[in-house]
């Protein structure tokens, strides 16, 4: 089975892979490769793809994260046979405000509706969703989490960072040991040179999760721009505790060790990095590197 590690999976989707770790950890799309045998606990098998695509694609429709939450948990309850529920949603019609699932040759709603199928009414394709027609919660963390989907859509454009910022901020305002938003919010500052402000909050997000991996990494990078080499090796080191098959984690690290002279520890993580990523432009930086280091 192929399968696709989750910076790969991060590269195919277009969005961060801390947005997939949040996910992961709130349960909502669970890698599954790794539960079959995969060396990876966070490997994606090709239908893990197809249902994050759909999540991706119910969102950019404008449906709040805790309603898509919802949808799933009620399929997980009341329709266990259904094996992959959020690969499994589906739009009742174009311009129409519900999604649903088929079950047994008949289409019925998350709650367990059962709908009748008139002809020119059955559900089309997942890039016409536009809603999710089922009840949900509207607490803060529901709300939190919708605010920092938001980030996530806006964070990727320069022209969009202030709202980024905003929306991140929105979702630390309601729940402000959000470490996935400290940390988001951090990279922004960051992209934006706003070093202060962007160790700030991945040391805030580190105080909530000690094992937040792509808060280590950024905070290490942070560290090593301002000379704090030893500071830096602790975060990359650290980050890799908590995932050792993150790539860039290696390369980093391979980097700043030979940049302490420490070649004999930097040709162990240019391996490592081989053997997760063998092709690729930093791939044939390993392989020279490598080659370097045997003469």
């Amino acid at each position: 089975m192929s399968t696709y590690s989750l910076q790969n999976a991060a590269r195919i989707l277009k969005v961060r892979s801390s947005r997939l770790r949040y996910w992961n950890r709130t349960r909502l799309a669970v890698p599954r490769a790794g539960e079959v045998g995969g060396e990876d606990p966070t490997s994606y098998a090709f239908g893990d793809l197809v249902g994050l695509k759909g999540v991706l694609s119910l969102l950019e429709q404008g449906i709040s994260l805790r309603r898509i939450r919802r949808s799933v948990e009620l399929l997980r309850d009341r329709a266990p046979d259904i094996e992959d529920p959020l690969a499994a949603l589906r739009l009742w019609a174009k311009g129409s405000r519900r999604v649903v699932v088929e079950r047994e040759g008949r289409w019925m709603e998350p709650d367990g509706q059962v709908l009748l199928a008139f002809e020119g009414s059955a559900p089309r394709s997942r890039s016409e969703v536009a809603s999710i027609e089922v009840a949900a919660g509207t607490g803060p963390e529901g709300l939190a989490g919708d605010h920092f989907e938001r980030g996530c859509h806006l964070d990727a454009d320069p022209e969009t960072y202030e709202e980024a910022i905003e929306a991140y901020r929105e979702a630390l305002a309601l729940d402000p040991d959000f470490a996935d938003a400290h940390c988001n919010l951090g990279a922004v500052f960051y992209n934006r040179g706003e070093r202060n402000d962007a160790r700030r909050h991945f040391e805030r997000c580190l105080r909530v999760d000690p094992g937040h991996v792509e808060a280590h990494f950024n905070l290490a990078n942070v560290l090593e721009e301002e000379g704090c080499n030893e500071m830096a090796l602790h975060h990359y080191r650290t980050g890799l505790v908590a995932d050792p098959f993150y790539p860039d984690l290696h390369i980093n690290l391979a980097l700043l060790y030979e940049k302490l002279e420490r070649s004999r520890l930097a040709a162990e993580h240019w391996r490592r990095y081989l053997q997760l990523e063998p092709e690729g432009s930093w791939s044939e930086v390993a392989k020279l590197r490598l080659e370097d280091d045997d003469r």
